[in-house]
This record gives structure tokens, sequence and C-alpha cells, in this order.
């Protein structure tokens, strides 16, 4: 696990301004809720969108908007999760990363777009379904918590082992509970490193100013690093890389 974790922080730190040009993304990704005024808040330098209360007032205009947003931010983080999984692939294996390489970005972008939106449409549509039971927030968080197996490393093996969408979904799926304790570690990182320059921000610059300067930091510097952590997790699963 220590060895997951130094091959994390040395591809982090090598690639660092290619990661940072990539991350560009992830910054779009997670402001684009903010400036087309979806029912969302941050907290802990994330963006959330408040699914229970999309539906009130819902017309069909703002279902454009909210639609139109989604699939724009979602392209954004594909694009960014994609291009640092490249990168963690190419750094593992000590080869160059080549021109035919970036060209194939936009084959795997699609990909990764394709399961990111399948699990929004997943999580969005327990919230609708549950809408009248007032519980839409919890039903939400369980079902998008009990599909996470499938989703979670189903990016790095679309990228990693090149394959298809279901395919990836199954490979995440079942590394994520042969090596669960990866997931556990990835979990406790998150929540303490974002959890400690949270407190730092806010300490510095107030809370109001904090929440939006910590969006930005989280997504040129924190994102991309667990982006990376959780690359390096999946490329364990090759016998000659366990090292």
């Amino acid at each position: 696990m220590t060895n997951v974790l130094s091959y994390a922080l040395e591809t982090y730190f090598g690639k660092l301004g290619l990661l940072l040009l990539f991350s560009i993304s992830f910054v779009i990704a997670l402001l684009i809720p903010i400036f087309v005024s979806l029912p969302s808040f941050t907290d802990i330098g994330a963006i959330f969108v408040r699914t229970s209360s999309i539906f009130v007032n819902l017309t069909a205009p703002s279902a454009a908007v909210i639609i139109a947003s989604t699939v724009f931010s979602l392209l954004f983080l594909s694009f960014a999760i994609v291009a640092i999984n490249v990168i963690v692939k190419h750094s593992r294996t000590k080869t160059r990363i080549r021109h035919e390489v970036f060209d194939g970005l936009e084959k795997y972008t699609g990909r990764v777009f394709i399961v990111l939106l399948l699990y929004t449409a997943i999580v969005m549509a327990a919230s609708l379904i549950s809408y009248g039971t007032g519980a839409a927030g919890i039903v939400a968080a369980i079902v998008g918590l009990a599909f996470i197996p499938f989703f979670f490393y189903a990016p790095p093996s679309i990228v990693i082992d090149e394959s298809s969408i279901w395919h990836s979904m199954r490979a995440s799926a079942a590394y994520f509970f042969k090596r669960f304790d990866y997931f556990v570690l990835w979990l406790v990182l998150s929540i303490v490193i974002i959890s400690v320059f949270d407190f730092i921000f806010i300490t510095v610059s107030g809370t109001l100013v904090s929440r939006y300067a910590m969006l930005v930091f989280d997504s040129l510097f924190i994102l991309p690093f667990l982006a990376v952590l959780q690359g390096q997790m999946y490329m364990k699963r090759f016998a000659l890389l366990k090292r």
C-alpha cells in the first residue's frame, strides 16, 4: 500500500506541470454549476447539486439548462480524468507519451463520459423516483454508494486496459472488492487532505471567499493527485508492476 502512495507522489510531483495544464478542465467542470445557477452549494471545496430541490417548479427551459450544463460539466471532467490516467499509465510503464496517444484522448474521453453520465443518471433517477417520499437525498446517497464499485475504477480501466465501457465496469467492481483496502486508503486521504486545506483556507480568508478559492485549489492540486492515486492503485493489477 505504501508503494502505491509513493508512486502516486512521484508521478504527481514529477509531472506537476502537465497535470496542472489538464486540471484546468477540472476547474471548468466544477464551476459550471455555479455559472448556470444550478441548485448547488459548495462545501469542503467541492460542488454538490441539491438533487432534491431540482424538481421544484421545474420548467422545460430550466430542465434544458440542467441537462446541458450537466453534459458539459461531465465532458470536461472526463477529459481531465482521461488525460491524468494517460500520464499515470506512461509514467508507470516508463514509456513516452507519443503524439498518437493524445490522438486517442477523444476515444477514451467519450467512453469515460458515458460512464460518468450513466452514474449521474442512476443517482438522479433514484432522487426523482423517491422525491415524493421526502427522503430523496438519503435515497440518492445510498444508491450512489451502492453503485460506486462499478464506476470507481472504470475510467482507469478504459485508459489503462483500453477496455470497453461494460468491461471496464465489470473490471472496476472486481478490483474494488479484491483490493477494498485501496479504496479505504483513497477515501481517508481524500477526506483528510480536503478537510485540512479547507480549514487553512477558512482560517486565512474567511468562509465566503474560502469556498470558491478552495474549489479552484481542489481542481488544480487535490483532484489531480487523487486521480493519480486512483490510477496507480489500478495499475497494481498487473503482476509485472507490483514492485
